[in-house]
């Protein structure tokens, strides 16, 4: 493997939400039932701040609207060690699943719910599990009417619940030029392009094959990546949820107990920091 780049600072990123509110489980689990479930996404997001913490790392939670209503600490922590606040919208309702008018006024409460307890402007989105495609894009011109500056909501692959194959797969204008769209990281693998950026293929392929990937588009595309994680992720402890199918089951349990030592090799080997950090200040050099 060739040596890894260290001079691309690379952007890591976190979606705050909790276990029971994942996109797989809403079919067996209400929002109305949500305040029934115990709660671990405060104690996981310590965990993850005490990780960045011991490595020097800056990241930025996309967070939802709900979860900063309830958990103002939690958001007050994530200020006070550097970190930048973004919106992961209300309570997970995909944009696919949402008309126009719904979604502005998803945004539009998640953003200012955010920037009341954070105390600080929200620059930046991310859609509940990458739900902006082909068929919606008219997402990232509300965006920007709302005062967004980039989001992070496509990712540039086949897959069965999201996904934009032809998409640019790095960042690129959007809205006319008033937003930009800065997609998970992916390389292409025999045509097809494969996600490095983290999820559930960072506890899938071997540690090794997400070094090589992330490398290479440092090295040989000169690009920054964009990695994602969630807290339930690195928390083999939750509560398991009852009646799902076999294939959500594998998706989201698998190699949870590996996560933590994984994201640590991931903070040593490479250079993190925060979406706004990298992508807007680079645009703003331009």
């Amino acid at each position: 493997m060739s040596e890894v780049d260290r001079s691309v600072i690379n952007a890591m990123t976190v979606d705050v939400e909790d276990y029971f509110q994942v996109s797989a489980f809403e079919k067996h689990i209400t929002r109305n039932d949500w305040a029934n479930h115990a709660s671990r996404v405060e104690e996981n997001t310590d965990r993850i701040l005490t990780l960045f913490a011991a490595h020097n790392t800056k990241a930025t939670f996309f967070t939802l609207g709900w979860l900063a209503e309830r958990y103002p600490s939690m958001i007050g922590r994530i200020i006070e060690q550097g970190h930048e606040i973004a919106s992961h919208g209300w309570d997970h309702q995909r944009a696919t699943s949402q008309s126009k008018d719904e979604f502005r006024e998803d945004i539009k409460r998640a953003k200012a719910i955010l920037e009341d307890v954070a105390g600080c402007a929200v620059k930046g989105y991310r859609a509940p599990s990458y739900s902006i495609c082909a068929e919606n894009l008219w997402a990232l011109d509300i965006l920007a009417d709302e005062g967004h500056l980039y989001s992070s909501s496509i990712v540039p692959i086949r897959h069965d619940h999201y996904g934009m194959p032809d998409s640019s797969r790095f960042a690129f204008p959007a809205a006319g030029g008033r937003l930009l769209e800065i997609p998970v990281t992916t390389i292409p693998v025999f045509s097809r392009n494969i996600n490095c950026g983290g999820g559930g293929w960072f506890r899938l392929f071997p540690y090794e094959f997400t070094k090589w990937a992330l490398t290479k588009v440092n090295k040989d595309e000169k690009m920054p990546c964009n990695f994602y994680f969630h807290p339930w992720e690195i928390d083999p402890y939750q509560p398991k949820i009852d009646n799902i199918s076999l294939k959500t089951r594998f998706r989201h349990y698998l190699n949870l107990g590996k996560m933590h030592g994984r994201l640590e090799s991931l903070l040593q080997d490479f250079r993190w920091g925060r979406m706004d950090e990298i992508f807007l200040d680079e645009v703003s050099k331009r």
